[in-house]
């Protein structure tokens, strides 16, 4: 009878157990959920609302606008007078040629313009992270910020002048012997991918930097100091410490980068690109200018829009899956 009675006792205080958090679960969901609590949190609430607002009106109704790419949209008739077509726009996309090469120029450029700068951004964060003087580092970086705030008007009109045949980069090459004659860089088109990767270093590297710098300043500094003691230099610190303590930061940018790949820019190539260059200058958004702006087929230019927020849609997931079998940071 004791052993009878003792299991009944255990089972009866196990229900008791398994009640207890499911009622506590309730009242946690009734504080956050009270009057008083909205009342307490009216102020964030009501900015939250302002920017939920904002994006539903420009980020969301905007998309209604898609329903272009399944039409022969026409300004006269408008979305809900135009005759629909299908899939027919995006069948032509896929059988023009032109198109299939700017999807090429535009992958190649991000791939390019990715790789340079993260790796860029991440080295110059660790390199001026080891600056000892106060004052240097920060002119350095200051410096560094500069040029994200120039227009790409003003960056292009730089790497144009400094390229050209009169420009300072021929002149040292021909000063120095290592060419004969200036060399028209804008006339070549295996220097064309280059020079844009280059104007992205050159504009962004300092300003993406900063996320890293916040991310080794929170590394703790008992780390560097243990390792100090056991004799390890500068290299051995940034590979054991300083690059572990940032891997998460850069994990997750890396899988929100890589759904920026089509962005390969726009500016650059549009400004930068002539007709000697142009199978290598074009890229998607250019593309849609041309045709849906220029040519006024705004169904065509729609489409591909599509196309290329599909495919950063699809590469963010398959990154993020990636990311998470493997044990990494991911978003979701």
């Amino acid at each position: 009878m004791d052993l009878e009675s003792k299991k009944e006792e255990k089972k009866e205080e196990k229900k008791k157990e398994k009640k207890l958090p499911k009622a506590s679960s309730k009242k946690t969901m009734r504080e956050k959920l009270s009057k008083k609590e909205i009342e307490r949190q009216g102020i964030l609430l009501g900015f939250m609302a302002v920017y939920v607002i904002y994006g539903i009106v420009f980020y969301y109704l905007p998309l209604g606008g898609w329903i272009m790419a399944f039409q022969n949209y026409k300004i006269k008739t408008g979305l809900f007078g135009s005759t629909f077509v299908g899939l027919d726009k995006f069948k032509f996309l896929f059988e023009d040629v032109e198109f299939l090469r700017v999807i090429r120029n535009t992958l190649a450029m991000g791939v390019i313009n990715l790789v340079c700068t993260f790796i860029m951004a991440i080295v110059f964060a660790i390199l001026l992270n080891e600056v000892r003087n106060r004052f240097g580092k920060k002119l350095v970086q200051t410096i560094s910020y500069l040029p994200h705030f120039l227009s790409w008007i003003i960056v292009t009109g730089i790497i144009h002048d400094s390229l050209s045949n009169t420009g300072i980069i021929n002149e040292l090459l021909v000063n120095w012997n290592i060419i004969k004659t200036p060399i028209n860089f804008f006339a070549h088109e295996g220097y064309f991918w280059p020079i844009v990767a280059f104007a992205n270093v050159w504009k962004e590297t300092g300003w993406n930097a900063i996320i890293y710098l916040a991310a080794i300043v929170s590394i703790d500094p008992s780390l560097y100091e243990a390792a100090e003691m056991d004799g390890a230099g500068r290299w051995a610190k940034i590979k054991h410490i300083t690059l572990p303590g940032i891997r998460p930061t850069i994990m997750i940018l890396l899988v929100m980068n890589i759904g920026n790949v089509l962005n390969a820019g726009f500016e650059v190539q549009y400004l930068l690109g002539n007709g000697l260059v142009r199978k290598v200058s074009e890229t998607i958004d250019i593309y849609v200018l041309n045709w849906g702006v220029s040519q006024s087929d705004y169904s065509l230019g729609t489409a591909a829009g599509i196309f290329k927020s599909v495919v950063a849609i699809i590469l963010i997931i398959i990154a993020n899956y990636v990311a998470k079998k493997t044990g990494e940071e991911h978003l979701f």
